[in-house]
């Protein structure tokens, strides 16, 4: 674990046992623009849809939804507390561990056909991310999919993450961009909605 994950499950750490989590309150108001993408996701396939891995889960607000959807869901975070409440709250279907998203090698998941990143990827310096990266790759199956909402790379970027498209293609050699889209910044409010969040869906070549 490098020093800066560290600091960054800390730092998370401490906002749980503070109540203070402000990036929840995106699920709620930008749920019809989340829901269509992972709506679009399935559209397409014949089940069994496969796996999918929640990467920075937090308290699994978004794993049960591919879980409802009819994907083998499980979700990682760094936070125990985190987990331990996702897992109070979820349904049929969803598994959550305690994990180091920048080491997912070692954490025995096995394979996914999906991955979601909300948010994490964005927080993390070149290394943690190219780490993300390798790691997704060793756990995807042929044909896996990333979805990710990330911040821009905006003045505010040393304050609260961000990430451009070529930090995200750096991190994930071979894996091709296949969408690239605005998100919506209902229920960030300020100072995120100033930093042009944008939904990137990644496929295996």
């Amino acid at each position: 674990m490098t020093t800066r994950t560290l600091l960054n499950g800390l730092a998370y750490r401490a906002l749980y046992r503070a109540g203070l989590r402000p990036w929840e309150g995106y699920r709620t108001a930008a749920a019809p623009s989340v829901d269509a993408l992972f709506d679009r996701e399935v559209a397409g396939r014949a089940p069994p849809l496969g796996r999918a891995l929640d990467l920075g889960c937090g308290r699994g607000q978004y794993t049960p939804e591919l879980a409802r959807r009819g994907w083998d869901a499980v979700g990682v975070d760094l936070v125990p507390q985190a987990v331990d409440e996702a897992r109070r709250r979820a349904g049929a279907g969803v598994t959550f561990v305690v994990g180091d998203v920048t080491r997912l090698e070692t954490a025995d998941l096995g394979t996914f056909d999906l991955f979601l990143d909300v948010g994490c990827f964005q927080g993390f310096d070149a290394r943690q991310r190219a780490a993300e990266g390798r790691g997704v790759t060793a756990l995807a199956n042929p044909g896996a999919a990333l979805l990710m909402l990330a911040f821009g790379p905006t003045r505010l970027r040393s304050m609260i993450g961000g990430a451009s498209r070529a930090d995200v293609e750096a991190a994930f050699p071979g894996w091709s961009v296949d969408a690239d889209e605005p998100a919506s910044t209902a229920g960030l409010g300020w100072p995120m909605d100033r930093t042009a969040p944008r939904w990137y869906r990644l496929s295996l070549a």
